[in-house]
């Protein structure tokens, strides 16, 4: 048992489960004892009941006046008559406002007293058995006095075998002031007295194996260390907080020395194997999966991996890490595309049912999907300019697209979009030459194909699409810009909702054509500007 002495309103016993062991000491006392005395004697947030009417009134505190005192004392006296009342003198006669106010100053100053932090005093271990006491000073007023044995001190610590071996030889108590973590400092002491620390771990949590772990390193509990390190290796980390208070932790004993190899192999390698090959792996098995949840989900969260590392501030080289590998599954998938465009558009597959024809649209879809994404990680890194000026270079292809049904094809468009997004974003930057080819070979599919985007595409967003290709054209020489309008115009006077609408588009040319061109003959400029001229 251990008592708990307040230094104000006496002394209290109280009872502290510790289990005691052979030797006379607590073996790691309950987390939660600390905070149960301390709750106890700070009942601050509980409001008192009010006293009996037969109770007697509360003593002055020493605060108080020498005034007050007679007043205080008639209430102990017996009632006087009215007479006597009358003839009290005129300068210790009290209005019933003073006694209002003297009562509101006596409970302010007895809640100033009780708001004061209270000295609580925690006695652990038999002083019988012990030969030295460790009394730790903890904040408000908080200490814990250990009865120890100085033969397990120096064998356990370092920091308590260089105090004790300073000072005299029959010391009997030492002093720790400021000690930041009472409760575990006891705790560290309690594990000397243990002779299977692992055990006495297993049941903590990894936030508290972490504060440990901090005070064992202050005191040089080396054996303690290792334990906790031990644990942590073990032990699953939850969540990326979590994960980052460990290896900081370990990362300082590091630098002390100390080998914590095992546990940072959670998140560090060894292995000279290059990031593009893991990477490149990974891209070939989602590229390659027949399953289409699973691929779909894969290709989701390896693109916002990517785009996770791309917006990192430490890596500066990560554009650098898949661009060949990206490129290389690129034109793998366009030639795969085009082998299955041959084959569907073949007379000998024409003529074949629609459920023979079924195999192959699958095929054309998957790789159309697999360029889509391929595409949205390298504009995501801004890093598609080849990518535009490979796609604008499927001459073959676009001749083949109009010969599949709308059903098939459109998926195709899909990629062709995307770029039109891109450009109109800024993600991507080719050159005028490929821009214009881009619209040239492409446009005119993606507009046949519209009706099919609208109704068959769950990502297909018109108003994005639209605002991408306006952006895009509209990036052209000025009368580039006016021929492929025109082609535009003439298609949506026919199709109407089933053509992309790119008015505002047509209204920006038609401003820098007709109402504020921006550049005009130097010769007109000057004959205008000559007075004898005008």
């Amino acid at each position: 048992m251990s008592e708990v002495k307040v230094s104000k309103g006496g002394t209290k016993i109280r009872n502290v489960p510790i289990a005691v062991t052979p030797e006379g000491f607590w073996c790691c006392p309950s987390p939660v004892v600390f905070q149960k005395n301390l709750k106890t004697q700070h009942p601050l947030n509980k409001s008192k009941p009010p006293p009996h009417p037969s109770s007697p009134p509360p003593l002055p505190s020493s605060g108080e006046s020498i005034k007050k005192k007679p007043i205080t004392n008639s209430h102990e006296r017996k009632p006087s008559s009215p007479s006597r009342a009358k003839t009290v003198p005129s300068d210790d006669h009290k209005t019933p406002a003073s006694n209002v106010a003297e009562g509101v100053e006596r409970t302010t100053n007895r809640n100033k007293s009780e708001s004061l932090p209270k000295k609580v005093s925690i006695e652990f271990g038999e002083s019988g058995t012990s030969d030295m006491k460790v009394v730790l000073y903890g904040k408000h007023g908080f200490s814990v006095k250990l009865n120890v044995h100085k033969g397990v001190l120096v064998e356990n610590s370092s920091f308590f075998a260089e105090r004790l071996a300073e000072q005299e030889s029959d010391v009997a108590s030492l002093q720790i002031l400021e000690c930041e973590d009472v409760e575990i400092y006891v705790e560290c002491v309690g594990l000397m007295y243990s002779k299977d620390m692992k055990q006495r771990l297993l049941k903590q949590s990894v936030q508290r194996v972490l504060r440990v772990l901090k005070v064992a390193e202050v005191i040089g509990f080396s054996s303690c260390i290792k334990a906790c390190l031990d644990y942590l290796e073990a032990a699953p980390w939850v969540g990326e907080e979590e994960e980052e208070k460990v290896v900081s932790s370990v990362l300082r004993l590091q630098s002390e020395g100390v080998g914590v190899n095992p546990v940072l192999k959670r998140v560090s390698s060894q292995i000279s194997r290059p990031p593009k090959d893991t990477l490149s792996h990974i891209v070939e098995l989602v590229l390659k999966s027949n399953e289409e949840r699973g691929r779909r989900e894969m290709k989701s969260i390896v693109l916002k991996l990517l785009r996770e590392n791309n917006s990192s501030s430490d890596c500066d080289s990560s554009p650098d890490i898949c661009y060949e590998t990206i490129y290389a599954s690129c034109r793998s998938c366009l030639d795969s595309l085009l082998s299955h465009f041959k084959r569907a558009t073949g007379p000998e597959f024409s003529d074949r049912p629609m459920d023979n024809q079924d195999p192959i649209a699958k095929q054309i879809a998957l790789e159309a999907d697999n360029l889509a994404w391929l595409l949205d990680i390298l504009a995501e890194r801004q890093l598609a300019d080849e990518f535009a000026l490979m796609w604008v270079c499927q001459q073959e292809l676009a001749g083949l697209h109009h010969k599949l049904p709308a059903m098939t094809r459109y998926h195709v468009s899909c990629i062709t979009a995307r770029l039109f997004v891109g450009i109109g974003r800024g993600e991507l930057l080719p050159s005028k030459d490929t821009r214009h080819m881009l619209l040239q070979t492409w446009l005119e599919p993606l507009t046949n194909d519209y009706s099919w985007l609208n109704h068959g595409c769950r990502s297909f967003d018109r108003k994005v699409v639209e605002e991408g290709i306006g952006r895009t054209i509209l990036t052209l020489p000025l009368e580039e810009q006016q021929s492929i309008l025109l082609f535009w115009l003439s298609n949506f006077l026919k199709s109407g909702d089933n053509c992309p609408n790119l008015q505002r588009a047509f209204e920006v040319w038609w401003r820098r054509t007709f109402i504020r061109p921006y550049a005009e003959p130097r010769v007109n400029q000057g004959q205008s500007d000559n007075p004898m001229t005008s």
